[in-house]
Formats: structure tokens, C-alpha cells, sequence
């Protein structure tokens, strides 16, 4: 069983309190924004947005001199996404607020964050996937991808365990069998929907969506589906559960590059190295070995926190998007990436001195210059300027989870 790092302090005192006043301010920030917003797809989320992608992906020289107007927008105008498509509510983002409140109450006991963290439940509830057996979600976008479109509304396994972990860490605490129903259903569609593609003995990659011809390969659509298993497996008491996370533990060791990176996915197409994609691997990977002392997990880690620590920051030791971008980038920091990299220094706290050390450094340039005055964070550092559109589901929920996660640790 790997080391468990709760006990430890994450933070000094200085800096949690610096931290916690800063979720103090996000909160009461969100609470005048509400719950929706625009997104990073926004862009691409119109009928005519999704078919300049479609002619991308499909005729990409010819696509590229249609796409470039809006990849200017991104770059030059962040603000006319509004132009583009409309607000919405992304299930993802419900989740992570609901696991952030659910700290805060846990931390606290405040009665506000306990309501706060039902209330996102709630909306999950009322949210999911239509036309499925079980709770389930995914986007609320058509979404455009290269092996074709995924439709509003299609299950994703890179978006349903996120819920399931919200319900199961508010159910550890209030015991509602309303949420344990939710969690059965989730987990069993997690175990049953999704396709496995043998890539070896005793490994399986995951479908990303339910679909029946889903191409699977995508690293990290595995490793989630295997910590979902992994969780429910032992909290529900279903061994069928584990095994198969088993498999999937197995196909994302097997997927890592000999110097300790992943590929998005092994399909031989999509080869490009990045942040949030890691850290989701080693994340899951992180919570499954703190679950059952996994040594393939554990082994997978080693390996993969040396690559990141060495490649996916800079001299100044701040996150880099990527180790091997998949085309010109015109940004130079992502919020997702020093979302997630909490996550993963909390989980790991301890047990790498790489990481440990990066943290400080990290937090201070988030409290520093990426919150703004009215308690939102910005969007990502831009080649000149700020994408300051405040997009729940990139990453204001990521980044809300993270920083209640870590004071919780502290």
C-alpha cells in the first residue's frame, strides 16, 4: 500500500491562509456569476464551427486557412466567443464544485458548503446523459474530433467518474442512499457500456464513449475508467469491478513511452505530450495505488513523475503545456495545467521532493497574477496579454477543487 500523506501538512500556515482567502473570494465571485459560462469549445461549438473543424481534420491544409480565423479569435479576441455559441452548464464543472464545497464542509463544518455541495449534486441528478439505462454524462456540445462527432449528450468516461467521485465523497459524509442508488448506477454503467479492446494479455484499453466501433486507445479515457472501477470496486463490494480496472491499469503501464511520458493516445496519430493529459494519467494512477497498492500503478509513477517534473515546467519552474505540442500553440500557460498539478502535488506530497518543491513556487504565481480582483482566475497566459473569459469547465471548477483539496492537506 502506498504511502498515505493526509497526516502532512501541505502548506505552511501563511500560505494556506493566503490560499483559503483566495477560495473565499472565487465563491462569493461565483455566487454573483452563476453557474454557466462559455467554454473553450465555444468557438468550435456552432454548426459553422463545428464543420471548419470537420474540414480541418479531414483537408487539413485547406482546413487550416479556414480554421485560422478563429484560432486568431482565441488568440487575439478571447472575449468573442459570445459570438460564437452560448452559455451552458458542463456537468464536469458540477462535479468539481460539488467536491470542492464537500471539502470545505468537511474542513470547516460549515453548514453553506454542505448545502453548496448537495445543491451541485442535485443539478448532476437532474443533468445526466438522456436515453440511458444509468447516470451517466457527458458534454452539452456537439463536438467535433477526428475520428468524427461525438453528440451533445454522449456519455464520456473521461466526465462520468468525476461525478461519481463527487457523490461518493459527500455520501462518505451525510450517508443519503440517494447518492449510494446514483453511485450503483454510475459504476455500473462505467463496468458495462464501454468497449475493451484486447492490446495484450491481461490488458484492455477503454472506449471513450459507449459507442460499439469507439476506436478506445485514448491513455488517459483508460486510466479514468480503471479508478472509477478501482473505487467502486471496493466501496460497493464488487470484485468483477477490479479485475477489469486491472486490465486497464495494465493497458496505461504499457502505454508509457520508455522515458516515462504518455502519448494522448497509441493510435499512432495523436503522439503530442501534455500537461493536463499527464497529470490525469498519473492522478488516477496516484488513487488507485493509494487504494490497493497497486505495483504496476506505483512503477508507472516512478517513471512518469521524472519525465514531468524534468519536461512540463519551465526554468522558472511553472507548468509548460507541452512536452511535445501537436501544433503551433498560441499560448503560453493553461489554467487546467496548474489545476491539475495541485492535484497530483497533494496526491504524491511527500514522496517526491521534484514535485514538493515545485509547489510553493506555483501557488504564489496563481495567488499572484492569475486571480483577478473579482475572485475569478484567468483563462490562460496568451503569446501577448490574457484570455480572461471565465470558463467553469477551463478550468475554474479544476482549479476551485485543487485549492480546497490542498487546504484540506493543510
Amino acid at each position: 500500500m502506498a504511502t498515505q500523506t493526509a497526516a502532512v501538512k501541505v502548506l505552511g500556515p501563511e500560505l494556506a491562509r493566503r490560499v483559503g482567502a483566495a477560495v473565499e473570494r472565487f465563491t462569493a465571485w461565483l455566487d454573483r456569476f452563476g453557474e454557466t459560462s462559455y467554454d473553450f469549445q465555444t468557438v468550435y461549438a456552432s454548426p459553422a464551427g463545428r464543420a471548419v473543424k470537420r474540414l480541418y481534420y479531414r483537408r487539413p491544409k485547406l482546413g487550416t486557412l479556414a480554421v485560422a480565423p478563429m484560432v486568431a479569435c482565441e488568440a487575439l479576441a478571447p472575449a468573442a466567443r459570445r459570438f460564437f455559441w452560448k452559455k451552458q452548464r458542463f456537468p464536469i464543472a458540477d462535479a468539481h464544485f460539488a467536491m470542492g464545497f464537500a471539502f470545505l464542509a468537511a474542513s470547516g463544518g460549515e453548514r453553506r458548503h454542505w448545502e453548496r455541495a448537495r445543491h451541485f449534486l442535485e443539478v448532476l441528478e437532474e443533468t445526466r446523459c438522456p436515453n440511458q439505462r444509468d447516470y451517466c454524462w457527458g458534454y452539452p456540445f456537439h463536438w467535433e474530433t477526428l475520428n468524427g462527432t461525438i453528440w451533445a449528450g454522449t456519455p464520456l468516461i473521461t466526465t462520468t467518474p468525476y461525478a461519481y467521485e463527487a457523490f461518493s465523497q459527500v455520501y462518505a459524509f451525510d450517508h443519503d442512499p440517494r447518492w449510494r442508488r446514483i453511485m450503483e448506477s454510475v459504476a455500473h454503467h462505467c463496468f458495462a457500456d464501454y468497449r475493451d479492446l484486447e492490446t495484450g494479455p491481461g490488458a484492455a484499453s477503454s472506449g471513450y464513449t459507449p459507442a460499439p466501433d469507439d476506436r478506445c486507445l485514448v491513455v488517459n479515457a483508460s486510466a479514468y475508467r480503471a479508478f472509477v472501477l478501482t473505487q467502486a470496486g471496493l466501496e460497493l463490494g464488487e470484485e468483477r469491478y477490479l479485475a477489469k480496472a486491472e486490465r486497464y491499469v495494465n493497458f496505461v503501464a504499457q502505454a508509457q513511452n520508455p522515458d516515462g511520458s504518455w502519448p494522448y493516445a497509441k493510435d499512432g496519430q495523436r503522439n503530442f505530450v501534455d500537461h493536463f493529459h499527464t497529470c490525469f494519467v498519473m492522478k488516477a494512477l496516484a488513487k488507485i495505488e493509494a487504494l490497493t497498492g497497486s505495483r504496476t500503478a506505483g512503477a508507472a509513477i516512478e517513471r512518469g513523475v521524472a519525465f514531468y517534473t524534468a519536461n512540463l515546467f519551465d526554468a522558472a519552474g511553472l507548468p509548460r503545456p507541452f512536452a511535445r505540442p501537436p501544433r503551433l500553440i498560441t499560448y503560453r500557460r493553461e489554467l487546467y495545467d496548474y489545476a491539475e498539478f495541485l492535484n497530483l502535488a497533494v496526491l504524491l506530497h511527500g514522496r517526491f521532493p521534484a514535485l514538493d518543491r515545485l509547489l510553493p513556487g506555483v501557488v504564489e504565481d496563481l495567488l499572484g497574477r492569475w486571480q483577478k480582483r473579482s475572485g475569478a482566475f484567468r483563462s490562460r497566459q496568451l503569446l501577448l496579454g490574457w484570455d480572461d473569459v471565465p470558463m467553469l469547465r477551463w478550468a475554474q471548477a479544476q482549479l476551485f477543487r485543487s485549492l480546497c483539496f490542498l487546504l484540506a492537506r493543510s
